[in-house]
């Protein structure tokens, strides 16, 4: 699913949710501001039926960071945008739990550069190379886009006669196995070194791939304030 087609969905899901919120007038809407595992984030709420609401919104949080991954050392930078289109449905009227499903737009996505070792150079699948037969070892990391969600929660920003509302989440997201893509970028010595470059770097790629096989699942843990009108 492509960044244009799933904002247009989400504007489009935002639309019909304040359609149905018309109909429910007297509850009106509400703005929610976030933090937690997805960043700094920021949501309209919207009610859809008595006990079911609709949350649509952006997260985004950037941080860097050192890694270690077999043998070589990692400076990484990891960009955090997800968009959410989440429905509430609270079983019981009058209690504040609820369970939560969706779909997130992933747009996460983190890139690293390998530093060469105290030698001065890099050890790629047990092969020892220097920095004129790398140039630079450049990776990315990238999940599925369309990820369902599922989790449970606490507060409703709807809450009659209540402005202001605390909430809090707790769920996750399918984002799948992360596609990694390393590349040596520049070799510059004999046409040999770099063919075998180029294989012992496809064999690293794998094994951060396998490495990144038990992350398939992103936890979301977020705690909210939100302001109805």
């Amino acid at each position: 699913m492509s960044f244009p087609r799933t904002v247009i969905a989400i504007a489009a899901a935002i639309a019909a949710s304040c359609a149905a919120a018309s109909a429910h007038a007297e509850v009106g809407m509400a703005v929610t501001a976030s933090l937690g595992t997805t960043g700094a984030g920021v949501h309209l709420v919207v009610p859809m039926e008595r006990t079911l609401n609709g949350r649509f919104g952006v997260n985004y949080y950037k941080h860097d960071f050192d890694k270690r991954s077999g043998s070589l050392e990692y400076d990484g930078d990891a960009r955090l945008q997800t968009f959410d289109a989440l429905f509430d449905w609270y079983a019981f009227s009058d209690t504040r739990f609820r369970l939560t499903a969706g779909v997130v737009y992933n747009g996460n996505e983190v890139t690293a550069k390998a530093r060469p070792d105290s030698a001065g150079g890099y050890l790629i699948n047990g092969q020892r190379y220097s920095v004129a037969d790398v140039g630079t070892l450049d990776g990315d990391v990238d999940f599925r886009k369309a990820a369902p969600y599922f989790g449970i929660g606490w507060g409703n920003a709807l809450t009659p006669n209540k402005r202001w509302n605390f909430s809090a989440d707790l769920g996750a997201f399918y984002q799948g196995k992360g596609q990694v893509d390393l590349i040596s970028r520049g070799c510059r010595t004999s046409q040999a070194v770099c063919t075998v470059l180029a294989r012992d770097v496809a064999v690293e790629e794998a094994r951060l791939t396998n490495e990144l096989a038990d992350h398939k699942f992103y936890p979301v843990l977020r705690a909210s304030v939100s302001y109805s009108f």
